[in-house]
């Protein structure tokens, strides 16, 4: 049997922010398909982050690598601007091109507070939010747009929690939460004006309940047993994992049809059913109509029809 086509091969692409969880998944299924991918954060084995957590921007390289591509680490905070132009110049100087550009920088687990309003929450964590998640996807874009936009057919896709259509309509958590995860939708809607006309595409893109690191952690779980949890939070059952949403970036940007989500708030589940991935286990969970459907109206929990 002949071995299936890599749809991404010769493709480059930057994943910012992919030390763990959304990004690492999405930098492993755009290695999987055979892409050159580079992937930046600030864990390194010689240094942690404030995060203070075991992942490593190396580690997640190496996993490109043994899926298939050719995984390159860089180490950057993309609060700072002279690294971040740094970053694209060595793309720019090692491959000529970039086809790919995944905002999924964050970095705000420790710092909302749930349910605090603007007053109660602190202030300083609050403002630090605001910071990771949206400033540092514009210093990202200010550099790294203009390399992209030498070859046609360049994606951006903006990483976030939730859908336009949810966010509008829900209270997210707590006010710099909320503004946070808004703003990068805004962000996918705006480029998708200035990148359009010019022969890019870019889309804001949502997981459902993320099994990353930090949250089997929390759950006291693992991926072997992560069913475990839901004795004690039965809607877990409707998680995935990072490399859904993963499959998800890699189905859109070897599309080569993707203009037509351009500007568009998308999410795993709803791209799933129109390029017919899975996640790993083979099912195909659809967290955020379960959340309208099951989860919000306080029905009891049962992934029937949802996964």
């Amino acid at each position: 049997m002949a071995e299936a086509r890599r749809t991404l091969e010769g493709k480059v692409a930057l994943v910012a922010g992919a030390t763990r969880g959304a990004g690492r998944g999405t930098a492993v299924q755009l290695g999987a398909q055979g892409a050159t991918v580079y992937v930046t954060g600030r864990s390194t084995r010689g240094s942690r982050s404030e995060y203070d957590r075991p992942e490593t921007v190396e580690e997640t390289a190496e996993l490109v690598t043994a899926a298939g591509g050719q995984g390159i680490a860089v180490v950057a905070d993309h609060l700072v601007p002279a690294q971040v132009e740094a970053l694209v110049g060595r793309i720019d100087a090692e491959q000529g091109r970039l086809d790919v550009l995944v905002n999924d920088i964050w970095g705000g687990e420790r710092l909302f507070e749930w349910d605090s309003t603007v007053w109660e929450h602190d202030l300083d964590n609050g403002l630090r939010i605001l910071r990771l998640a949206v400033e540092t996807h514009a210093v990202t874009s200010h550099f790294a747009l203009p390399l992209m936009l030498r070859t046609p057919g360049g994606l951006v896709v903006e990483m976030t929690d939730g859908t336009a259509e949810y966010n509008a309509a829900n209270y997210r958590v707590s006010f710099f939460y909320d503004l946070a995860k808004s703003a990068v939708l805004r962000m996918a809607f705006a480029l998708g004006h200035e990148l359009g006309t010019r022969g890019a595409t870019a889309v804001a893109l949502t997981p459902g309940w993320l099994r990353s690191e930090m949250m089997l952690d929390n759950f006291g779980v693992g991926e072997a047993n992560w069913r475990d949890a839901l004795a004690k939070v039965p809607h877990f059952a409707i998680s995935e994992t990072p490399s859904y949403v993963g499959r998800a970036v890699a189905a859109l940007a070897a599309d080569p049809e993707v203009s037509r989500w351009n500007g568009q708030s998308l999410s795993s589940g709803q791209l799933a059913r129109v390029y017919g991935f899975t996640d790993l286990d083979g099912s195909r969970p659809d967290a955020w109509r379960y959340l309208v459907e099951v989860q919000d109206p306080g029905l009891p929990a049962d992934v029937t029809g949802y996964r």
